[in-house]
């Protein structure tokens, strides 16, 4: 097949490729897109678009987050399902290190270099499980990681937030050496402690980048008044929220607006609506018993069959244009112009968000999607009464 072009007989256009590594997609060019794997191939529609292009998935393209130089590809690695909580608590189901590990790897071939990640993910085992991943590579990867939910010296998770200077300082040492590396590319406050003000968070924050082991710094899940005051201290490259189709309160909030005033930028973590825009839920039987999404007022009783016809839906829109609805999900918040982090642990399902860079939507099509889940809509809670508390919104 190498050197091959492929037809297309939906659309009449021709594509070609350029051998098994997959292929280069660039955004700013509307094209369908081949997927070879394994010797085979699978042509992925787009009605009335026509383009020719010769691709190496080799690089899926890059973009500055926020305003002062941290550069990622347009899509990036979500790891927290790579790992399961001490204790035998799964996210998202089994994890198995040995995928987990192919996936990072294969990740690196296409491209997608950025890596997510945080020491409440474990605890621990998150953070080691990447070490092991990019040993020898380092340099190769753009790692971020967050600190806040409290890990006691015995490495317990307290579940309260710490952000106080001293915190700050020892949580930086342990994720730098739970992950093997002697810095940090980009630093999250996971959640904001409401007993320690921003000012001295960040203030540590930035005294990290000083001393040379961080790059850059974030936020995760704060309001815009914390915004602001956060980056009167030192400048935030990135505020890490979840969002989606699923998920749009931080625009009702106007987080969006104020990330815009302000140059920082949105990586979206649980772009596929935490598992229901992949289409592989269809009923509560589909979450295992000890899956932590059945805490979650979203994924339980009524509301649960509500959002699954919502889904539905999406999932119908997705099949007329010929992608996947996780596809459909994750070329919406690159239209939006944020940076998705779809979290997965299997090759598979990496290179088909991968290939979502490739796939333009038109103001029809984004409408048409916002119209089925319309900002506002009762979709449940994302979290326990517990966790809602600590979002700062």
């Amino acid at each position: 097949m190498k050197g091959e072009a492929a037809h297309n007989t939906n659309s009449g256009c021709l594509y070609a490729f350029s051998g098994f590594s997959g292929f280069q997609q660039e955004r700013q060019v509307a094209f369908g897109y081949i997927l070879v794997r394994y010797g085979y191939f699978s042509v992925f529609s787009r009605t009335d678009i026509c383009s020719y292009k010769v691709m190496t998935m080799n690089n899926i393209g890059q973009s500055v987050l926020g305003s002062w130089g941290l550069e990622v590809p347009t899509i990036g690695l979500g790891c927290m399902g790579m790992t399961g909580f001490a204790g035998g608590s799964d996210l998202y189901g089994a994890a198995d290190e040995a995928v987990a590990i192919h996936t990072i790897h294969r990740a690196l071939e296409l491209g997608c270099n950025f890596l997510d990640t945080a020491d409440i993910y474990g605890p621990y085992l998150n953070e080691q499980l990447i070490a092991r991943a990019i040993q020898g590579k380092r340099s190769q990867y753009i790692i971020a990681t967050k600190f806040g939910y409290e890990i006691d010296d015995e490495g317990q998770a307290t579940w309260q937030i710490n952000g106080t200077k001293q915190y700050v300082k020892k949580a930086v040492e342990r994720s730098l050496r739970h992950l093997g590396t002697d810095y940090i590319d980009l630093y999250y406050l996971h959640r904001l402690d409401p007993n320690t003000p921003i000012e001295e968070t960040v203030g540590a924050m930035a005294d990290l980048i000083k001393e040379g082991k961080v790059g850059y710094i974030g936020l995760s899940e704060v309001s815009s008044e914390t915004i602001h005051r956060a980056h009167q201290i030192h400048p935030v490259t990135a505020v890490q929220s979840e969002y989606s189709i699923f998920e749009r309160s931080i625009e009702t909030a106007g987080i969006i607006d104020t990330l815009q005033k302000l140059g920082i930028g949105l990586v979206a973590y649980s772009p596929l609506g935490r598992g229901y825009l992949t289409g592989n839920i269809t009923k509560a039987e589909d979450l295992s018993a000890n899956d932590f999404r059945k805490s979650m007022p979203r994924f339980q009783g009524e509301q649960l069959e509500k959002n699954l016809g919502l889904v539905r839906k999406i999932t119908a829109m997705a099949t007329e244009k010929g992608i996947t609805p996780s596809q459909l999900a994750i070329a919406w918040v690159l239209a939006k112009g944020h940076l998705p982090i779809p979290g997965t642990k299997r090759p598979k399902y990496l290179e088909q968000n991968i290939a979502a860079a490739a796939i333009q939507l038109s103001g029809e099509d984004m409408n048409r999607l916002e119209s089925i889940i319309p900002l506002g809509t009762d979709l449940g809670d994302r979290y326990d009464a517990v966790s809602m508390n600590n979002i700062d919104q």
